[in-house]
């Protein structure tokens, strides 16, 4: 189904270009074109009843229009979600279906506001009674929010400059216990695992500014550590620090960590929101490392929330330069596939333009070691990525430097095309993670 007049292919194409689009997954009871009418109706100039003003030239030009409708066929069984209902037309027992609706915006509805963006795709449409399971797939945004936002300042090429590590993954990992830890002990982790070959380290999202090590002190001794190494090396490791917080701390804290000579700031997204997200870029000249915790009750149903695809481009327009993407056989719930779809996501373009990539740089996390190296590698086909190990890495039963070393060797395994078994035989730090980890 689709409302748009008629015109030649180019002319609509470029037309379409210049609205906001968003793909959704829908089940409903009601009549498929009359459930995405509601949709649109709801998320533009639309109420449930006829309203002064609201004359056909507003509604051609600023109501949002059905682009498409696929039919999904229906479901079996009862409703996937709670509370909805259907139209009294559907007698005793409705049946529900599903369907794929294309619906897109006026840019003139929003502006290049991702906030309003955020509102006008995610929101009170999820509340409709119309639907029993509605979620956001895709979303395509017009070349003015490339102009209105900064993007990715470092993304890929910009962290391989600052960190130095170039053909190659870059091997990190998290400071465990997640809190506990005084500022002294992180720095003693931070310097055993740097000086065996650790290319990045960042807190955990749940270390903050705690009483137990605070921001300051935590971050002054880890730097003294990564500046003692990179004088010995001419090459410094990347703190990402956690700053997470209300604008004024962030703003605090970007100064140190700037003043300081750090090179990275850790944020944790559902956290700070995208505004937060905006300023911090916008203020700062460091890589910003994006943490998605929370990401379950957007993504984990599949018939509510928003996808990975839809979701992760608000933050790269906001301004990160990492994003946190699970890792295979995870310790979340998350399958293999998923996490590589995410993945291949961040390492492709929104924009058609060239002029200013955008990009980053995938963080493969969460219950990762060198079990999982090998096949990160192959399944991604590319070394743009960051490699997390926590426990695989802290927890090696022959140390933490063991652990970093192990990565380091399963991924050269990859790159070679050698089994990781094989390579196993005589790099024994890696055969001990495989022990230990498999």
């Amino acid at each position: 189904m689709t409302t748009t007049t008629k015109k030649s292919a180019g002319a609509e194409a470029t037309a379409m270009q210049e609205r906001i689009i968003a793909t959704y997954n829908i089940e409903t009871a009601y009549p498929l074109e009359e459930a995405a009418a509601a949709m649109a109706g709801e998320q533009s100039s639309g109420t449930f009843r006829p309203v002064p003003g609201e004359t056909p030239e507003l509604l051609a030009r600023y109501g949002a229009r059905v682009e498409a409708i696929e039919d999904l066929g229906e479901v079996a069984g009862g409703p996937s979600l709670p509370h909805s209902r259907p139209p009294a037309s559907a007698g005793p027992n409705p049946r529900s279906r599903r369907a794929r609706v294309c619906i897109s915006w006026n840019l003139e509805n929003t502006g290049a506001i991702l906030p309003t963006v955020w509102s006008t795709v995610l929101g009170n449409l999820f509340e409709l009674r119309h639907f029993s399971a509605l979620k956001l797939i895709d979303l395509q945004l017009p070349d003015a929010f490339a102009d209105a936002y900064p993007g990715p300042a470092f993304a890929v090429e910009g962290t391989r400059r600052v960190t130095g590590v170039y053909g190659r993954p870059i091997v990190g990992t998290i400071i465990k216990p997640s809190v506990g830890l005084a500022p002294e002990a992180t720095a003693e982790m931070a310097d055993r695992m740097i000086a065996a070959g650790l290319d990045f380290l960042k807190d955990d999202e749940l270390m903050g500014d705690p009483p137990h090590s605070p921001f300051a002190e935590r971050f002054e001794a880890v730097m003294k550590v990564v500046d003692r190494h990179a004088d010995r090396t001419g090459r410094k490791a990347m703190y990402a620090v956690n700053i997470s917080g209300d604008l004024d701390a962030m703003r605090r804290q970007l100064d140190i960590i700037e003043k300081r000579g750090g090179t990275c700031a850790m944020l944790v997204l559902n956290s700070v929101g995208l505004a937060g997200v905006v300023e911090v870029r916008r203020h700062s000249s460091v890589v910003l490392h994006g943490h998605r915790a929370g990401w379950g009750m957007y993504d984990r149903s599949p018939h509510l929330g928003i996808s990975y695809i839809a979701y992760q481009k608000f933050w790269r327009l906001a301004g990160v330069d990492h994003l946190h993407v699970n890792g295979l056989a995870n310790k979340f719930c998350e399958p293999d596939d998923s996490v590589i779809a995410s993945a291949r996501a961040c390492l492709t373009p929104m924009f058609t333009r060239t002029d200013r990539p955008d990009i980053v740089m995938p963080v493969f996390s969460s219950g990762q070691s060198a079990v999982q190296a090998g096949d990160t590698y192959r399944r991604l086909g590319s070394d743009d990525l960051i490699f997390c190990a926590g426990g695989g890495i802290v927890a090696h039963p022959d140390g933490m430097e063991a652990g970093v070393r192990s990565i380091h060797e399963a991924f050269e395994a990859a790159k070679a095309g050698i089994p990781a078994a094989e390579h196993a035989r005589t790099h024994p730090a890696l055969a001990r993670a495989l022990e230990s980890f498999g």
